[in-house]
């Protein structure tokens, strides 16, 4: 008897389909529970490897082991001229084409019933919402270019020439650009770009490496085609350091081209830094490092370099700029109170205008210093009239997801209208989908509403995405206070 006969005879084959019919529908069947539960993804996946692992354990017993009337023997010990394998194998033909029937049952009532009513397990999407999601425009995500200087300290550079080169691009009326927050969420991760820009949902993804030596920088570049990992555009760029504001603005201008893109007529609201001395601009870039941190110890720091920047280049907009959101960051976390936050901010709005009186970007930090008076001392009126002012600001700061979720909450907090702020939030996570705080501040929201199934995914992604955030971990505390 040959072998493949003999694996016939012992149904180890009936066995081996059996199995793979079973573990898949249960596969399916998890999936949909543990979704809908909100489930971490190692739940799934240590399922997944169960069932990988129990494959080949099971086709050795089915070889090893023989059912017979008495119960399960090794298959050695078995008397052939009584063996019943026959009859095993039809009831296992049985069992087969009944798993066959639920599945075959159950794929059916997925397509034809459950994803035709998917409002009833998901919640409704906002006009820009879904206009974000069929619109075929260009898309992109500039992923952390990588330091190739052999000095960690220079870290600050290549991640500065990342956010600069995406602002820059945010700032092109036909493209949608993912945030900085989303972007650099893959820094150090070794993963397929095709995954990401799934994550990021961004049709393409710009990466590339910076190395800075002496007196020289070289940078390269690519564009990237998620669909299928085709190269759109790649270009090196070695120059003198202090060409690196002349790269930045030929590497924006080419990944336009290449996205096919238009870009703003007016050259000086492309968004890149507007300064020409290298200290003042290293000085803001390592502000900008520690300003992402986040901290109560990195924002004192990240302030000190914003100051140096001013010190080198008093016309240095960009970095004015970045010391009112530092002072904006600062207020939120308890460090100024909004007086000594407006004392600072004040100015610094006024040195903007100055030189640049219809600069988009410091009238919304302005607004949002006037919202964030966390006692709401303004009127009523007055509030609303800055609330609607930053609502239509918005799809302008696409990336400015801090102030998205400060005009979110005082929609909701203030005006009473969770509709609308879980409008505002739902459209910033189309551009920042990994932006913890928007899915923890959609989560108070549906907790708000009772709607909890939704209030335990959005702080289950937001604890997903952020485990080291202690906020999150008082968030689902709050939802186990509310099961209780």
């Amino acid at each position: 008897m040959s072998f493949f006969e003999e694996l016939k005879r012992r149904n180890v084959i009936r066995v081996g389909i059996a199995y793979g019919i079973a573990a898949w529908f249960l596969l399916q069947i998890s999936d949909l529970v543990l979704e809908n539960i909100g489930a971490p993804e190692w739940v799934m996946q240590t399922i997944m490897l169960v069932l990988g692992i129990g494959f080949p354990l099971v086709i050795i017993f089915a070889w090893a082991f023989e059912m017979t009337p008495e119960g399960i023997k090794r298959e050695k010990d078995v008397d052939r001229s009584q063996s019943i394998t026959p009859q095993t194998g039809r009831k296992l033909d049985r069992m087969i084409i009944g798993v066959l029937v639920v599945t075959v049952g159950y794929l059916l009532v997925d397509k034809l019933v459950l994803q035709k009513t998917p409002e009833a397990t998901a919640p409704v999407q906002t006009t820009e919402q879904a206009a974000a999601v069929v619109d075929d425009g260009p898309s992109v995500a500039v992923l952390p270019f990588v330091n190739m200087s052999g000095d960690t300290e220079n870290e600050y550079f290549s991640d500065g020439l990342t956010e600069t080169l995406l602002h820059m691009l945010a700032q092109l009326p036909d493209l949608r650009v993912a945030a900085r927050t989303s972007s650099f969420a893959f820094k150090g991760l070794n993963k397929n770009v095709i995954e990401i820009a799934e994550e990021l949902n961004v049709a393409h993804i710009l990466e590339g490496s910076v190395q800075k030596a002496n007196n020289q920088v070289r940078v390269t570049a690519q564009l990237i085609k998620a669909s299928d990992g085709s190269h759109v555009w790649s270009q090196n760029y070695t120059r003198p350091l202090e060409d690196i504001f002349a790269i930045q603005d030929e590497i924006a201008a080419d990944v336009s081209d290449a996205l096919g893109a238009s870009l703003l007529a007016d050259a000086t609201t492309s968004g890149g830094v507007h300064t020409k001395d290298l200290n003042a601009y290293e000085a803001y870039l390592k502000g900008l490092e520690q300003q992402a941190i986040f901290s109560y110890s990195s924002l004192e720091v990240a302030e000190d370099h914003f100051v140096e920047a001013l010190s080198q280049d008093s016309g240095f907009n960009e970095a004015r700029l970045a010391l009112v959101r530092n002072y904006l960051l600062k207020n939120s976390t308890g460090l100024v109170t909004h007086e000594q936050a407006e004392s600072a901010i004040t100015p610094l709005i006024r040195s903007v205008r100055e030189t640049d009186p219809d600069n988009l970007l410091a009238r919304a930090l302005e607004l949002t210093l006037e919202i964030q008076r966390f006692d709401l001392t303004v009127s009523r009126d007055e509030t609303e009239v800055f609330v609607n002012e930053l609502r239509d600001m918005l799809h302008l700061i696409p990336t400015e997801t801090y102030i998205r979720a400060r005009v979110a909450g005082v929609v909701n907090g203030f005006f009473d209208d969770p509709r609308s702020a879980i409008e505002i939030l739902q459209s910033g996570l189309m551009f920042d989908p990994l932006a913890d705080w928007l899915h923890g501040d959609l989560g108070d929201i549906y907790l708000d509403q009772e709607r909890v199934s939704e209030a335990r995914a959005a702080y289950s992604r937001a604890l997903e995405l952020a485990p080291a955030n202690p906020n999150n971990y008082a968030a689902m505390s709050r939802l186990e206070k509310e099961d209780d």
